[in-house]
């Protein structure tokens, strides 16, 4: 299949949290260090042209808030996301079948979630002829705000296994020095 049908999945962990005392794991907010890093994969987005159709989100605080600062930077390019409320504790056989019930119409989704689940869910999803440089990039270290890019030829409603090729891994860049952080 010629690359013009391939559709495009991209898996964002949400950026840094902070860990206050007495508040719930789902309500964590940014902290000021995710607040300067989540508007890094937006960016990203842009100047690669990879502008999702249809995002996914965890209904998570700091999920949402990455979210908006990724909404924020794409502006009126980027679709309103849906919050769904599975991705928040999801493993990655669950989250892979959220990810198949997205529309055939969908040609770009980005789904924002949680570790370790983007990480094993690319992991489970990358092919053989994936960019196996990105593979070992995310399997040894998936940061708050990194992203994943893979390409399929297969309906999302097929998508389960070694079906979908790696093509980048993107840690977030340093909002100041403009070089990863």
């Amino acid at each position: 299949m010629n690359r013009h049908h391939l559709k495009r999945l991209m898996l964002l962990r949400h950026a840094q949290a902070d860990f206050l005392f007495g508040v719930e794991d789902h309500d964590r907010p940014l902290g000021s260090r995710g607040e300067q890093e989540a508007p890094s994969p937006g960016r990203w987005m842009l100047e690669h042209r990879t502008v999702p159709d249809y995002v996914v989100c965890s209904d998570a605080l700091r999920a949402r808030s990455t979210c908006v600062w990724v909404s924020h930077v794409l502006g009126e390019r980027g679709p309103t996301p849906y919050i769904d409320s599975r991705v928040y504790g999801a493993d990655a056989v669950r989250l892979i079948s959220i990810i198949n019930e997205t529309p055939e119409t969908v040609g770009t989704l980005l789904v924002i979630g949680h570790l370790p689940t983007v990480q094993d869910t690319a992991l489970r999803l990358a092919s053989a002829d994936s960019d196996q440089e990105a593979v070992m990039e995310l399997a040894q270290d998936y940061p708050t705000a990194g992203l994943t890019v893979l390409e399929t030829a297969s309906p999302w409603a097929e998508l389960d296994g070694r079906d979908a090729r790696v093509t980048a891994f993107v840690p977030p860049v340093h909002p100041t020095t403009g070089g990863p952080r």
